[in-house]
């Protein structure tokens, strides 16, 4: 966890170089930051390795094994951070222009070699291009920071001068303060329109809701109606029922009679 953020606070010092115009340093720096961190991870990997594999190594002993890891380790990791140190002694002891300048055309300089590196390398150069833009802007950062800077001071300049605000900064503010002030109001009475539209909208929303409410109270009276005619109408066809099946009984009784009837008229008849 150390080594990797110490890596990663070297990797952040190379953009940071880059940022400041010099690319084609950054770019030998940033083959170099990562290898000492990797040097360490292959071989903390190797030495677990040769704990996994201890039943199958009988060439050397364990601990001398991991003592050759680790000295192979340190002089690789130290060679390393070696020549990312002389590079960065070298950087730091010349006081030179920064070098993605160079890419930009000028009237003085002839624009062959640049030609003929846009031609065969275009990349390399589109990505010199964008570390120029980066350069640029961190540049006109820091110099908008300048200009405000002495802006204030010659402010407080002209007004321990003359005891009082220039007039020019007096109407300047003013100007500012009035523009500010319009932009508010205009911005107020935007909101006050789309808050009457809205208040408008849930008017209607809630006429529509009161509809709909009173809708549903009339579907409601009407299907309890309905449920009233449907049980009138039930308790009728149940009286027509029993009515019905009374009448087929008195119908059978008679039919019973009749039949007695018939019978004994034959009867009395046979003898006479």
């Amino acid at each position: 966890m150390i080594t990797g953020a110490f890596q990663q606070y070297l990797v952040y010092q190379v953009q940071k170089i880059r940022l400041q115009g010099y690319y084609m340093f950054s770019q030998k720096l940033k083959h170099i930051v990562r290898l000492p961190f990797a040097t360490t991870a292959y071989g903390t990997a190797a030495m677990l390795l040769v704990m996994v594999w201890k039943p199958h190594i009988s060439i050397l002993s364990i601990s001398t094994i991991l003592r050759i890891i680790m000295l192979v380790e340190a002089v690789c990791a130290a060679s390393f951070m070696s020549v990312y140190i002389g590079y960065v002694h070298q950087y730091n002891s010349l006081n030179s222009q920064p070098d993605v300048l160079k890419s930009l055309y000028s009237p003085l300089q002839p624009s062959s070699s640049l030609e003929g590196l846009r031609y065969y390398e275009g990349g390399r150069l589109s990505d010199q291009q964008m570390a120029l833009l980066q350069y640029q802007r961190e540049n006109l950062h820091f110099l908008s920071e300048e200009i405000l800077r002495l802006q204030e001071c010659l402010s407080k300049y002209e007004r321990s001068n003359d005891g009082s605000t220039p007039q020019v900064d007096l109407a300047h503010l003013l100007a500012a303060r009035d523009q500010e002030l319009r932009t508010v109001s205009a911005e107020m009475n935007q909101i006050q329109s789309e808050l009457s539209l809205a208040r408008s909208l849930i008017a209607e929303r809630d006429s529509e809701i009161q509809q709909v409410r009173t809708t549903n109270n009339q579907y409601i009276e009407e299907n309890e109606r309905l449920r009233a005619i449907l049980g009138e109408w039930s308790n009728r066809a149940a009286k027509l029922e029993r009515a019905l099946e009374v009448e087929r009984m008195s119908n059978l009784e008679l039919q019973k009679k009749i039949t007695t009837l018939r019978n004994q008229q034959n009867l009395s008849g046979e003898p006479s």
